[in-house]
């Protein structure tokens, strides 16, 4: 008797699905321990970071020290640093190449080098931190279990999406980053699962050590906000402007960075003369409110993240302000992230627009928020989600008008000089050089 053809073809399709269901069990058993080690970093590290900053706001003095925080953070880095001095730009060129190796140091490195900057004033955030630790811990674990190149660049992004989803509280923008991130034109979406899965467990267990995020309170700006064309309008005007700003953060970082490595030939001594610049900022401007992390609010009426939020009083220059501050901390070669002062950034410019265009303080500061960050870091998908993530669903349609033009208007460089372009940001138009 002849076998059925199709009873044939439906138990080859049965033993595909079995196959590969036993692959994604294996990768999320895999994942467990390394989401849960992440987790639990991260959350060491928000803790940390909260500790930081209120013992530098307790002792305001601790700001003159910050030329010598400056280079001890210079000095560890140039003695022990070797390839971990590329931070976020190794992970990304590891994930495109696997082989040339994360080294184990990374993850310790930036902890402490961040840190010491956050502790001495320097102007900083944690995203470059958070992602680091998640890839670097991603290397070793891949290491230990002796995964081939394929198998370590899933495990990388894996970490980053962890790194990343943990320390904002936002696990889909953390997925959706690790994916986008790595090439402008393309999302690997192989890794789609192992990064969710990832950055969700990371995610809770954060929670679980009691980590609470920042929480913002946006409103929805009508109930037919897709019928508002002129409010649409509006925000695809600032949505231009965000992204003119982050391509001004981009440019700055980059040209400061290469200043600094011309005229001061011995690494730890930029971090020193940066530290001495910020000092003099700080005398220029008269207020502390640019220094640090900019969430927690020292004195009444503090310039933070939080407040741009309330309508309070913010100085229409407070973006440029906290964006110099970044920009010389961090290119003069102190270490954390860019990501919450682009928030910081891109939230105080909102603010200060939103009283020209007529749009409500709360929903164009969170509009900056992620726009810049979309513009800055080539990611808009990852930025219109972790908008929907912090500030509600209700507005995703403004989300992600601000995201996408602020995207467009940004140009082709961003914060991460190893992301590699399959095509152009618009058809036509040749990369900018």
């Amino acid at each position: 008797m002849e076998p059925s053809w199709d009873i044939v073809f439906l138990g080859v399709q049965m033993s595909q699905v079995v196959r590969k269901s036993l692959i994604v069990l294996k990768w999320l058993v895999l994942l467990v321990p390394l989401s849960i080690a992440i987790g639990s970093v991260s959350a060491f590290f928000l803790w940390s970071l909260d500790t930081t900053t209120s013992v530098r706001l307790s002792h305001s003095w601790l700001l003159f020290l910050l030329p010598l925080g400056g280079f001890l953070v210079g000095l560890i880095y140039h003695l022990y640093g070797g390839a971990a001095n590329r931070g976020n730009n190794l992970l990304i060129d590891e994930v495109h190449e696997p082989g040339a190796g994360v080294p184990r140091r990374l993850a310790p490195l930036i902890l402490i080098g961040t840190l010491l900057t956050h502790l001495f004033g320097g102007s900083a955030g944690r995203e470059g931190t958070a992602v680091q630790m998640g890839g670097g811990m991603a290397a070793t674990y891949a290491r230990w279990l002796r995964l081939d190149a394929g198998g370590l660049r899933i495990l990388l992004m894996a970490g980053v999406a962890a790194g990343f989803g943990s320390v904002f509280g936002a696990p889909v923008a953390g997925t959706v980053f690790a994916l986008e991130v790595l090439i402008i034109g393309r999302i690997q979406y192989d890794a789609l699962i192992p990064c969710f899965a990832a950055a969700l467990m990371a995610d809770w267990v954060a929670h679980a050590w009691g980590i609470h995020h920042t929480s913002y309170q946006v409103a929805v700006a009508t109930a037919a906000y897709h019928t508002d064309l002129i409010l649409l309008g509006k925000v695809i005007l600032a949505g231009g402007l965000f992204g003119l700003a982050g391509r001004l953060f981009v440019i700055s970082s980059h040209q400061t960075s290469a200043l600094f490595k011309r005229f001061l030939s011995y690494p730890p001594a930029r971090p020193a003369v940066g530290g001495v610049i910020i000092i003099i900022l700080f005398f220029i401007v008269g207020t502390p409110d640019y220094l640090g992390i900019g969430t927690f609010a020292h004195r009444e009426g503090a310039i933070t993240l939080p407040a741009m939020f309330t309508g309070t009083d913010i100085p229409a220059s407070a973006w440029i302000w906290k964006l110099i501050f970044t920009v010389i901390t961090l290119s003069s070669g102190m270490k954390g992230g860019e990501v919450t002062p682009l928030f910081f950034i891109g939230a105080a410019l909102g603010n200060a627009l939103s009283s020209y265009l007529g749009v409500p303080v709360d929903l164009m500061a969170a509009l900056g928020f992620v726009a810049i960050f979309a513009g800055a870091t080539n990611t808009p998908l990852a930025s219109l989600l972790l908008g929907a993530e912090l500030f509600g669903a209700g507005n995703i349609i403004y989300i992600a008008a601000a995201c996408l033009v602020a995207y467009g208007f940004s140009g082709h460089a961003g914060i991460y000089s190893s992301q590699k372009f399959l095509s152009s940001k618009f058809q036509g138009f040749a990369p900018d050089k």
